[in-house]
């Protein structure tokens, strides 16, 4: 794709997933940076931020958890390089914790793709899979969606049995729902 094709698929993200009723009644959103490959996130995360939303971003913890800090702007995140894995775009401030995710009403996940069940394929830290786990111990139901590409939406995903489906897929030309994550 060229810097003109990111940037429109972006917007086109951006547009779509301001659309869903569960980030039109959200008060606190879970995201991410996108890096890479992954569609652009920021314009998403500022819209959402000029609504009054509470933006959380996760930092990468040794283990491979995921911690939190606010979202207040681009200048509020900062590169960080985690040894030998890609550098990510991380909340420069306060460390919340890694529980502070489950006050969210709305958890935006990144993915490798997701399947027509729902399933999502992540890049194998498990990360994600600790953030699903803690919110289904503390009874938190958020709205799980993946933001990505058209192409990446396919018929099948390998499955674990530590997995859980989204309720959601948001690409730059649609929102597809699935029944088993609801």
């Amino acid at each position: 794709m060229t810097a003109d094709d990111v940037r429109e698929a972006a917007a086109a993200l951006a547009g779509r997933a301001l659309e869903l009723p569960e980030l039109a009644r959200a008060r606190t959103v879970a995201a991410y940076v996108s890096v890479g490959s992954e569609p652009g996130t920021l314009t998403l995360l500022d819209a959402l931020r000029e609504r009054g939303v509470r933006v959380l971003l996760p930092a990468l913890l040794p283990d491979n958890d995921l911690d939190w800090g606010a979202y207040t702007g681009e200048g509020s995140v900062a590169r960080v390089q985690h040894g030998g894995k890609m550098a990510l775009f991380e909340p420069s401030g306060e460390r919340l914790g890694p529980d502070a995710v489950t006050a969210a009403d709305v958890v935006l996940l990144p993915g490798l793709a997701v399947d027509g069940r729902g399933m999502r394929l992540g890049r194998g830290g498990g990360s994600y899979d600790r953030v699903l786990a803690r919110l289904e111990r503390a009874g938190a139901r958020p709205a799980l969606v993946v933001l990505l590409y058209d192409s990446e939406v396919v018929p099948h995903v390998p499955e674990e049995a530590h997995d859980r489906p989204v309720h959601a897929v948001v690409t730059p030309s649609g929102v597809r729902r699935f029944r088993s994550g609801a």
